[in-house]
């Protein structure tokens, strides 16, 4: 028995209709484009009218777009301006600070040169330096007030050799190593120094306090004649320190004479002139006698 005839179910003729009208329009796309295509190459002008109204039409999305760039660009061009001002200014801040350290780095070598300047003319006056050293150190913890030089008995210093600097007296040198000295500074409570009023001949006794002060000691008691400001030298009494270099400033009055501030502190002092003992001429303050009279 044959088998029975095929039969296209109603799904199968949708599917070609489907499919036909794909064709047909397909078929008459490109039939019109092909059209298009050739009056847009034989008369150009044609649709002039509709590329300006698809031109407006777009024009507002076109321009929203680029003022979303424009805004994006300027956003993001403010942040890295931002960044780098920043840096721009911290490297300011860092060359303000290499400038101050520079600056306070000329401060200090001129006043070094002050110091040395200083140091070179009390060097080159009446009195021959035996040596010109530096502080090394000092006794900061201690009762005793000491320092250390850096010249000793190689360099011709010797005990009881007094110490100064540009500001005035600093001490006398207590020991004498061979290439190192300590000193006895004139705050020490064993330092004992004749000075005199600088205006005048209110002579006193200098005694260190071992607080970095000294204690003015007047010789003549009586009414006190010191005041505030009062400079202090040395007298020269006695030997050892030559007259008029300077020791302290009056600070304070007290009953037999005052409290004076050092001048020459040595915290603050670095080279030093080592002087040779002053001893007092033998003829100071004596009168010249003619021969001649003295016979008459």
């Amino acid at each position: 028995m044959a088998p029975p005839a095929a039969h296209r179910s109603g799904s199968n003729k949708r599917a070609q209709l489907g499919l036909f009208a794909g064709y047909v329009v397909a078929g008459s796309g490109a039939l019109i484009g092909a059209v298009l295509l050739i009056i847009s190459l034989v008369s150009p002008q044609t649709f002039q009218g509709l590329r300006s109204m698809a031109s407006d039409l777009a024009a507002p999305a076109g321009q929203a777009g680029a003022v979303g760039r424009t805004q994006g660009r300027s956003f993001f061009e403010a942040i890295a301006g931002y960044y780098d001002a920043g840096s721009k200014n911290a490297e300011l801040e860092r060359e303000i600070e290499i400038a101050r350290v520079r600056l306070a780095e000329a401060e200090a070598l001129r006043q070094e040169n002050e110091r040395l300047k200083g140091v070179l003319n009390l060097a080159s006056g009446e009195t021959e330096p035996v040596a010109v050293a530096r502080l090394i150190g000092s006794t900061s913890a201690s009762t005793r007030r000491f320092a250390y030089l850096s010249a000793g008995r190689e360099d011709g210093v010797a005990n009881g050799m007094p110490v100064t600097s540009p500001m005035g007296l600093v001490g006398r040198v207590l020991e004498a190593g061979a290439n190192s000295s300590r000193v006895l500074l004139l705050t020490d409570s064993e330092s004992l120094v004749p000075v005199r009023r600088a205006t005048d001949d209110v002579v006193a006794f200098a005694e260190g306090r071992a607080d970095g002060s000294l204690r003015i000691r007047l010789i003549n008691l009586g009414i006190n004649p010191l005041e505030e400001g009062d400079i202090f030298v040395t007298s020269g009494a006695g030997g050892m320190f030559r007259p008029g270099v300077a020791v302290g400033m009056i600070t304070e009055i007290t009953p037999d004479g005052g409290i004076a501030q050092l001048l020459s502190n040595p915290a603050a002092t670095d080279v030093v002139i080592v002087e040779p003992i002053w001893q007092q001429p033998i003829l100071d303050g004596i009168e010249e006698v003619d021969v001649g009279d003295a016979v008459d």
